[in-house]
């Protein structure tokens, strides 16, 4: 499917793979494949704002395949993961200002990676890239 990069688009992609989990009968991954989805599909709109993007649902014997494309050039990074402790979790007084920056995003890639049995990024000519996830059955 193809979809305008816009903060909707996760929300239209996690309904559509509700449905075809149902109707390959795998609802058992549901929950992990809607926050590959969320995380891979919100990615995307943010590094091609108002572009668009594509995902790709497929079935495979013993897994199902999330794809999404972008155009930009840019490749995802990992951020290192690191432990914390309640001392590092306290209130920001700006958590709500307009523009502020906590230092709290980020997690997404380490999420997929801990959830998906393979992901990875391949870049594609003359522009852009897929980043998959793939999640057995």
């Amino acid at each position: 499917m193809t979809c305008l990069a816009a903060w909707t688009a996760p929300g239209q992609v996690r309904t559509h793979i509700r449905f075809r989990l149902i109707e390959w009968g795998h609802p058992e991954i549901a929950d992990d494949m809607y926050l590959i989805a969320g995380e891979l599909v919100a990615n995307a709109v943010e590094a091609t704002p108002d572009g668009e993007i594509r995902v790709r649902f497929t079935r495979e014997p013993d897994a199902v395949l999330l794809g999404v494309w972008d155009s930009a050039d840019s490749m995802p990074t990992v951020r290192p993961t690191v432990e914390l402790s309640l001392l590092d979790v306290q209130p920001d007084p700006l958590a709500l200002t307009p523009g502020h920056e906590d230092g709290a995003g980020g997690w997404g890639l380490p999420l997929i990676e801990a959830l998906s049995s393979e992901c990875g990024v391949h870049r594609t000519s003359p522009h852009g890239k897929w980043v998959w996830s793939r999640v057995h059955t």
